[in-house]
Order: structure tokens, then C-alpha cells, then sequence
């Protein structure tokens, strides 16, 4: 069982997504995620969001509210449980970028060696290309819910929600 977290980074109404383009064989090609990745052994759900959220983004969080757990269950991928973030607390790991965002409140997102960092408006999202899902967990985000935990039956990229 794969154990990953993921981080919907918000600012100024608009959420730091990740389009996938870079990797080869990536089973997320050509769809819009939030920041996340694997839980290394050892590692505790806390840390590796940090940690993901900074390798992907070079953003640091000072805070992150933990929503609950997606139960990924599929066919044909390995199941996995993601742990889910939000956050609109952070600073910018590089001291220049810190400097302007302190200034501005602007982050232009570095280069990432995954896919294509941008901000999304809120209202944009639901229209973009991604997992079934991730649009139904991303709803409950949008809707303000503050605990999130379902599970999520895939059989091929065909998702039903058989709890929530």
C-alpha cells in the first residue's frame, strides 16, 4: 500500500496546482494536481508534506490544516491512502522571493523537474483536466469542508465514491 500526502497551497484566491508533463510513463500526464508525493519510510505524514511541498514549490510551510485520509482502491494502480493538506502559510524559501512576496504578496513558482507550477483561480478549477477524485475531494475543499475523508473505487480512470 502506497502512503502519499497532498497540499492544496492557496493564495489570493488561487490554488498553487502542478499540470504533469515531465516524467516518463507518469500515470498523472496531462492532468492538474496539488503539491504531494510518497511517504518515505521513517517519515511521519506532517514531515513529508513539508518536505514535498518544498522540494515542488521551494515554499515553506509555517502552517498546514490536515483534512483526513483518501482511500484510493483500483484495478489496475496500486492502492494508496493520501493524507490531504491545505495551506495559505508560507514563506519562500529563497531569500529574494521572500523578499518580493513580503512586499507583493506575488510567488512566481520555480521550475519543477515534474510538470508546469501555476495559480489557478478557485472558480477555474473544477474545469480543468484531472482524476475523477480529485475533483471530488477538491469539491469539499472548495466548499469550505474542514474534514475530508472518503474512499475512492477505481476501475481503470472510471472513479466511484463508495464512502465519503
Amino acid at each position: 500500500m502506497k502512503r502519499t500526502t497532498l497540499c492544496y497551497i492557496e493564495n489570493s484566491g488561487a490554488y498553487l496546482m502542478l499540470y504533469r508533463d515531465r516524467k516518463p510513463d507518469d500515470p498523472n500526464e496531462g492532468k492538474w494536481l496539488g503539491i504531494g508525493g510518497k511517504i518515505e519510510p521513517g517519515e511521519e505524514p506532517d514531515e513529508c508534506n513539508q518536505r514535498e511541498v518544498l522540494e515542488e514549490t521551494g515554499l515553506l510551510l509555517i502552517s498546514a490544516h490536515f483534512h483526513g485520509v483518501i482511500k484510493f482502491r483500483a484495478d489496475s494502480y496500486e492502492d494508496e491512502d493520501m493524507y490531504l493538506y491545505s495551506s495559505s502559510d508560507f514563506v519562500p524559501a529563497d531569500p529574494e522571493a521572500a523578499e518580493l512576496y513580503e512586499r507583493t504578496g506575488a510567488y512566481e513558482p520555480p521550475a519543477c523537474s515534474e510538470g508546469r507550477l501555476e495559480w489557478i483561480p478557485k472558480e477555474d478549477l473544477p474545469g480543468l483536466p484531472m482524476w475523477e477524485g480529485d475533483k471530488a475531494f477538491l469539491g469539499e475543499l472548495l466548499k469550505g469542508a474542514e474534514r475530508i475523508s472518503m474512499t475512492l473505487q477505481y476501475t481503470g480512470e472510471k472513479c466511484t465514491i463508495i464512502s465519503g
